[in-house]
């Protein structure tokens, strides 16, 4: 379990190190006495680095105050926009040699004298358009200004004198080539939040959209999938849309239920039997072409394929060989709208997302230069990964990861409670085996999955610098630039501890029946519950010592970013296990019924006060309409929680009973065994797990102590996929000299994949009795995606 830091005394941690509030020596002048360096562009450069260069004055004079441009400069440019730049390159004074032809890369140096009556500048060079404005934001986030700054209310410190080290910064090429978001679900958050923000224009226009582009090149992403649902304005009814994205550099590209950047949902006027290739293969085409029309000019991702008109199997086909067959025939036609328009080799990407994994394993031509996009099974498994043919194509492997999500066996749409844990351990995995050419995530509203996204991005950006950091040591980093150094681990502790107890259930999941069931209880027994409870108190009261020292200009952002995700999420489980507690006493106990029928109402009344907070009165009623808890309302009620029914409120109450003693239980963790498995930290019930390996087989050994009695042993896993859905998790268990073959069929939309993403874990009854005393225990895997949480025995029945 982790430790919850209260020590509010933590050192702050580093921040850039190339950036210091003192005159070093060496260093070049930023801001000091009131002035700050101009800031110089070329008008010939492309849109997004003048875009870049004016939020960065505006990053300036935030942190500084400073309204005077002093002596120094610093050069935002791109080599061969920039004719300033480029005579440095061309005169040796800057090396630009590994910039020429790479993606997305920068360098950040100074340069002595390098124009006449310029003494010195800090110079940002661009390989291309978007590596020059990823510079700028470097550059930014290096003087305290957070990528979070507009979007979560992150509001920098007060720095009145900047110096730059001297010496050359290099930056890129990124890991994944193409990175991004996919906004998603919008209907309970982004839609009426941006219908405020933006009165005068429909959701989700220009307006929104610039502030979500500037973001993405904070974070150093590339790539937005648009928001897609029927409330929403088509991202391309508006063309301003397409064209900002231009102007802000990023490529645009659409859901996997979306060929050809079309928008089916809000864009297809014909009736929905019509979305037909088999009988309407030319009104398909027509509408496909219109698109390709308006949009060729602009740098984009291309989908190709087809599905429904939302979310759903393509019409027509009657059987998988069919589909097959359309499929392919759909490719080429898709292909040569394209090579028409004169972009043949624009990026195009197909995604075999839920039913057309199927018919890609049915042998599905897909063109070698086109990139599979792989899904994850909408919980955060990756359902496939490339094998030698698939890693071989040009096309290369991307993968398409949730967040967030809507859909069975239950939707998960309110907190965000992921661990960054299991991203390193998916995403780091599909990296290992191929998957490096697009990462794109669904976030939901985007808010409140900011540590989430954010921790994507960095990974797809770094995928080795960021996985060489512990997932405690990076939110620490992360929660020292959003809250405050000296609070960095405490914060770090709270959220680490939040995560692992969400993981045991989300606070979306506090339903143990699914929709068109019969209600039932958690079945945890009481002392569970009481643990359970007793942990998410600590939080909670970790959360109210370090808040207190949180800065006043930094209490808006802990409010979103840590305060109601794991306040909310407290008084989920304090509501629900209050529920239970009323439902099990009301006929035996009616005063302590009515006890836990209060704390319901309590716990519910204080969602409801959290929630208000974040909507009504936080930053101004800047929020307005953002956050709804779920479920928000009664549609696709086939995968959503039913609305919470509180208990009657009754008159006098009494104490709660004492809860019963823990069912007794021998647990030894799997991160416990020696040998060549891998630890994983932030993952499994109590905060660790340990991981096979995609290059060799692995063995541990564990060691377990049992007291008199007989006693039954489980292992507990998590529901990874070792390679593909279908295949068996498959690892030896040795006790003592008893070899235990486990073989764990993993079938996405089976009840036992959904029971196993409910609750984040696979339990296997092991055969056979063990008697009391000493057990050694050997774990053996010979292939990746085997994740092990704990062992576990019990009295034998």
């Amino acid at each position: 379990m982790a430790a919850l830091a209260l020590a509010l005394s933590s050192p702050a941690l580093a921040a850039e190190d190339w950036i210091s509030g003192m005159a070093l020596p060496g260093a070049i002048a930023l801001a000091a006495d009131g002035r700050m360096a101009r800031i110089v562009t070329d008008p010939n450069d492309h849109a997004v680095v003048a875009i870049a260069a004016q939020d960065l004055r505006e990053d300036f004079a935030a942190v500084t105050g400073a309204k005077a441009i002093g002596d120094t400069q610093i050069w935002i440019g791109t080599l061969g926009k920039n004719a300033a730049i480029d005579r440095l390159a061309v005169s040796g004074r800057i090396d630009v040699a590994r910039l020429r032809g790479a993606w997305e890369s920068f360098l950040i140096t100074v340069v002595d004298r390098p124009a006449p009556g310029v003494a010195r500048a800090l110079v940002i060079v661009g390989s291309d358009r978007r590596g020059t404005a990823f510079g700028s934001y470097e550059l930014a986030q290096a003087i305290g200004v957070s990528p979070w700054a507009w979007w979560a209310d992150v509001t920098p410190a007060k720095r009145p004198a900047l110096y730059a080290a001297a010496g050359t910064r290099r930056f890129g090429p990124p890991s994944v080539q193409y990175r991004g978001i996919f906004l998603n679900d919008e209907d309970w958050g982004m839609i009426p939040w941006a219908a405020n923000h933006a009165p005068d224009e429909a959701p989700i226009g220009p307006k929104t959209h610039a502030r979500l582009f500037e973001l993405l090149l904070r974070l150093k992403a590339n790539v937005f999938w648009p928001a897609m649902h029927k409330v929403t304005r088509p991202f391309n009814a508006d063309p301003a849309n397409a064209a900002l994205a231009d102007r802000y550099a990023i490529v645009m590209g659409s859901s996997h239920a979306e060929p050809v950047l079309r928008n089916n949902v809000g864009e297809w006027t014909a009736p929905a039997a019509d979305f037909d290739y088999v009988a309407n293969a030319g009104g398909v085409r027509r509408y496909w072409a219109e698109r390709v029309g308006t949009n060729a000019g602009y740098e984009s991702v291309w989908t190709l394929g087809m599905r429904g008109i939302h979310d759903s199997g393509m019409v027509g086909p009657t059987d998988t060989d069919d589909r097959r067959r359309v499929l392919e025939r759909i490719f080429d036609d898709q292909r040569a709208l394209l090579a028409g328009a004169g972009i043949a080799g624009a990026p195009q990407v197909f995604t075999p997302y839920k039913e057309v994994l199927d018919i890609y394993r049915a042998g599905l031509a897909v063109p070698d230069d086109v990139t599979l996009m792989w899904p994850d099974d909408n919980f955060g498994y990756i359902r496939h990964f490339p094998d030698a043919a698939e890693r071989a194509r040009p096309g290369g492997s991307g993968v398409y990861y949730h967040l967030s999500y809507l859909g069975a066996p239950l939707s998960y749409l309110w907190l965000s409670t992921t661990p960054p844990a299991l991203i390193r351990e998916e995403m780091g995995r599909a990296w290992d085996l191929g998957a490096r050419r697009m990462w794109v995530a669904n976030v939901g509203d985007l808010k409140p999955a900011e540590l989430a996204t954010d921790y994507f991005l960095a990974l797809a950006w770094d995928v080795d610098g960021t996985r060489a950091q512990s997932i405690d040591g990076w939110t620490a980093a992360w929660a020292a630039h959003a809250i405050d150094p000296a609070l960095a681990e405490p914060v770090a502790a709270i959220m680490a501890e939040h995560h692992r107890l969400n993981f045991a259930r989300r606070p979306e999941h506090l339903q143990w029946w699914l929709p068109n069931q019969k209600p039932r209880p958690s079945g945890l027994a009481e002392a569970e519950i009481a643990e359970r409870l007793a942990a998410f108190d600590r939080t909670l009261a970790a959360l109210d010592t370090v808040e207190p020292a949180v800065p006043p200009h930094r209490r808006d952002a802990f409010f979103q970013l840590v305060r109601y995700p794991v306040e909310a999420a407290v008084m989920a489980n304090r509501r629900m296990f209050a529920i239970e507690a009323h439902d099990r006493l009301r006929d035996r106990n009616l005063p302590a019924a009515g006890t836990a029928a209060e704390q319901a109402h309590a716990a519910d009344a204080r969602i409801a006060a959290l929630t208000h907070q974040y909507n009504e009165t936080l930053a101004g009623g800047k929020w307005r309409g953002m956050i709804a808890p779920e479920p928000a309302d009664g549609q696709w009620r086939s995968y959503r929680t039913t609305p919470v029914a509180l208990p009657p409120r009754y008159g006098p109450t009494g104490p709660l009973p004492a809860s019963a003693a823990s069912p007794p239980m021998i647990v030894v963790e799997a991160e416990t065994a020696s040998g060549d498995w891998r630890r994983i930290d932030g993952l499994g019930r109590n905060g660790g797990a340990i991981g096979s390996r995609v290059d060799r087989a692995v063995a541990g050994v564990a060691a377990m102590t049992l007291p008199p009695g007989t006693w039954s042993l489980s292992i507990e896993l998590l529901p990874t996929y070792p390679d593909r859905d279908g295949a068996p998790i498959a690892l030896d268990v040795i006790v003592d000299d008893r070899t235990i073959p486990v073989s764990v069929p993993r079938m996405t939309g089976d009840p036992g994949w959904a029971q196993a993403v409910l609750d984040n874990r696979i339990t296997v009854e092991l055969p056979g009795m063990l008697a009391t005393g000493s057990h050694r225990i050997e774990l053996r895997a010979n292939s990746g995606g085997v994740l092990i949480d704990r062992l576990i025995a019990r009295p034998a029945r």
